[in-house]
């Protein structure tokens, strides 16, 4: 019987309601406006149980479309909101007034992989506000394409040791290349020596670039890794919808993701991150 899943990393986007400077210039799919209730079949063919929306544009437009879907939607039990890094104060602000209030609220993350700079995260006001996450115990989402991204999460662990944070799909590992593992591999095994550094597998049909043929052979090398080096206490799975619509249906993604699970781990482990991994990182009321 399938293990039941908590979804890691569902986005919805409108808009009407928000600014999304990423599909300006997007001539797929995902250019047009996607909510929950279109994933609802998939969903349940899927066995996804529980979900964590996690933000899709830097503006608290975005964040409070998110927070009103996790009203309306009872299966979310958490959401990953943008929050003005770059200014601490203003931070803190709505960290006190609005969101440690807030019953939803699980976690932030900024989408550092559309900044020039791979060490955005580590701007001194950047990395005072991330300190102001780590008195609270709030984790943040590192949403990074290259090495250097990788890099810059190690720096910063250094410099906030009491802030948790996990790589959103797994800082794109180098699946389209096949490449075992390179300097993915060596920095990712460098982060797994930092106990609050934790791994998404999320987006790796995208990764993947095969958008129409990749099966769990070719991400399995790539999760048994991570799962070698992070452990099977700080790593948990995300099915990416919308965007992994590019590689193929949502319930052929989580399909994948447990064929290469199976292989991998004992019964206990499969539950650990599909679901209890998910619930403690992400800190959600089930």
């Amino acid at each position: 019987m399938a293990e039941p899943v908590i979804d890691t990393h569902v986005h919805i986007w409108d808009l009407s309601r928000a600014a999304y400077p990423w599909l300006e210039n997007d001539r797929s799919i995902l250019n047009r406006t996607y909510s929950l209730s279109e994933l609802e079949p998939e969903r349940l063919q899927a066995k996804v149980v529980a979900g964590v929306l996690v933000q899709a544009a830097g503006n608290l437009e975005d964040t409070a479309l998110a927070l009103e879907a996790a009203r309306q939607n009872s299966w979310i039990k958490g959401v990953v909101t943008w929050l003005p890094l770059m200014n601490t104060e203003e931070t803190a602000q709505l960290l006190e007034e609005k969101f440690l209030r807030e019953k939803y609220f699980s976690g932030v993350r900024h989408q550092i992989h559309d900044e020039k700079d791979p060490r955005w995260l580590l701007q001194p006001p950047v990395m005072e506000s991330l300190r102001v996450l780590a008195v609270y115990d709030i984790p943040y989402d590192i949403v990074g394409i290259l090495p250097d991204h990788i890099e810059t999460a190690i720096r910063v662990a250094d410099k906030a040791p009491g802030l948790r944070m996990v790589f959103d799909h797994l800082n794109q590992p180098p699946i389209a290349s096949k490449e075992k593992f390179g300097r993915w591999g060596s920095l990712m095994k460098t982060a797994a020596q930092y106990p609050q550094l934790y791994a998404k597998i999320s987006g790796l049909g995208t990764a993947s670039g095969d958008y129409n043929g990749w099966s769990a052979a070719d991400i399995l090398p790539y999760i048994e890794f991570v799962l070698e080096h992070f452990g099977a206490d700080r790593c948990f799975f995300g099915g990416d919808w919308p965007v992994s619509l590019l590689a193929g249906g949502y319930a052929h993604t989580w399909q994948l993701y447990r064929q290469a699970a199976e292989k991998l781990l004992s019964a206990e482990e499969r539950q650990k991150i599909f679901y209890t991994n998910a619930k403690l990182f992400y800190n959600l009321e089930m």
